[in-house]
């Protein structure tokens, strides 16, 4: 149940990230079809990040030490647009334009899933 909920605040997250952001668009018609795309979204970003970002951080932690760790802002915006890329080879209708907008819909994504999280109690409560 923890793992829908946790998806479902990534799809919020994303939607608001495509109202804030202008260079990052959902292009579904219909309500439905926008929340499908976001929820299918949701899921290749999540497993984007279980996979990938391990492997980068093993790999970079040097970088990541030497600039306190603000590449991490760089690196998510990448993953952000491998994630359009992944939904366009889909044919799902989210796309990002360029490393700008993934840079700062990953920042957004980012403080509206945490601060999401943060109203939703943990199983440890």
């Amino acid at each position: 149940m923890g793992i829908l909920i946790r998806l479902v605040i990534t799809a919020v997250s994303l939607w608001i990230a495509t109202l804030v952001i202008d260079g990052i668009q959902l292009t579904a018609d219909t309500a439905a079809a926008k929340a499908g795309t976001l929820l299918a979204v949701a899921v290749i970003f999540g497993l984007i990040n279980a996979i990938l970002r391990p492997i980068i951080k093993t790999i970079g932690c040097g970088l990541y030490v030497l600039t306190l760790g603000l590449v991490a802002i760089i690196v998510n915006g990448l993953l952000l647009l491998l994630t359009s890329w992944v939904a366009g080879r889909l044919d799902l209708g989210f796309h990002v334009d360029g490393v700008v907008a993934a840079i700062l819909g990953a920042l957004l994504v980012g403080v509206v899933s945490w601060a999401l999280n943060m109203l939703v109690p943990d199983g440890d409560d």
